[in-house]
């Protein structure tokens, strides 16, 4: 939201719209697709691409016409409140996405690794060792090598580091009204977030082709790809999101009291940045 204007309705209720219909549509495509092409189906990845795309639609469609309507005055200060609270608890489930995927983690490495190692089982599977990145009980996984922290990922770590610090700086030259110092550090924080990805996807052509991991490669596998993909993929829409505040920003969308699809955008980045952190430590050093 940009200006906010003092003779609009205390609480803007829009009218009815067919938007998360066609939203719940798309993501039902696009994840039928995903679940298919990861078992192999030919046509799974056409209907994956069918759905990604129908939900940005909805997405440009969508917002668009909330740009609109702030940008036409509709929007007071309780609408401003509304949308805070709608990202916060957007980012709360984000935080418990998370969650579960790293108490996925701690689960296999700390509960049922050392259970299948014990004493107990040692009738079953004499061979098998409770160390992180084992070929499984009965050694049906290919042999494979664990990540470790040098180069790529530390090198990430201090690109998310930096983008923290230039979207900080480019959020207080905006609220100063300096508005090409807001441009040039908002774009190099999208360009970190750029690199990051590109080193990223570096380091998965080097799993794949070097380290023989995949996401096949047992509990390992699927929870190393599964952590650092969707946070790659959360880069990836905080690029995005930063990338139109920009062009926002650019066409004077925004004064210094009033750009909550900067901040919103900002605190996106942020958690992002604080998810790698526990990423970086928990599934590279440990």
């Amino acid at each position: 939201m940009s200006a906010q204007n003092m003779k609009a309705p205390h609480y803007f209720v829009p009218g009815p719209s067919g938007w998360p219909l066609f939203a719940g549509v798309s993501l039902l495509v696009m994840m039928i697709g995903a679940s298919a092409w990861v078992n192999g189906e030919s046509w799974a990845p056409f209907v994956n691409i069918v759905g990604l795309l129908g939900f940005l639609v909805v997405l440009y469609k969508w917002f668009g016409q909330a740009i609109g309507e702030s940008e036409s005055g509709l929007y007071s200060k309780q609408i401003d409140l509304s949308f805070r609270w709608s990202m916060s608890w957007f980012i709360f489930s984000e935080v418990m996405f998370f969650a579960a995927f790293f108490g996925a983690l701690f689960y296999a490495r700390s509960v049922s690794m050392p259970w299948l190692a014990d004493l107990d089982h040692k009738v079953l599977w004499p061979d098998f060792t409770a160390h992180w990145g084992n070929l499984g009980p009965a050694n049906l996984v290919e042999p494979f090598r664990t990540m470790g922290p040098f180069p790529i990922p530390t090198i990430n770590t201090a690109l998310l580091l930096t983008s923290g610090v230039t979207l900080t700086l480019s959020h207080h030259a905006l609220r100063a009204g300096h508005r090409t110092q807001t441009s040039v550090w908002l774009f190099l924080t999208i360009l970190l977030g750029a690199t990051f990805m590109c080193f990223q996807a570096f380091e998965y052509t080097e799993a794949y082709q070097e380290f023989n991991l995949k996401l096949t490669s047992g509990i390992y596998g699927s929870t190393f790809f599964l952590l650092t993909g969707f946070h790659g993929f959360h880069v990836t829409i905080g690029a995005i999101m930063l990338s139109v505040v920009l062009y926002r920003h650019l066409k004077g969308h925004f004064t210094p009291d009033s750009h909550f699809a900067f901040e919103g955008a900002a605190w996106y980045w942020h958690f992002v940045d604080v998810v790698w952190l526990g990423l970086y430590v928990v599934v590279y050093w440990l």
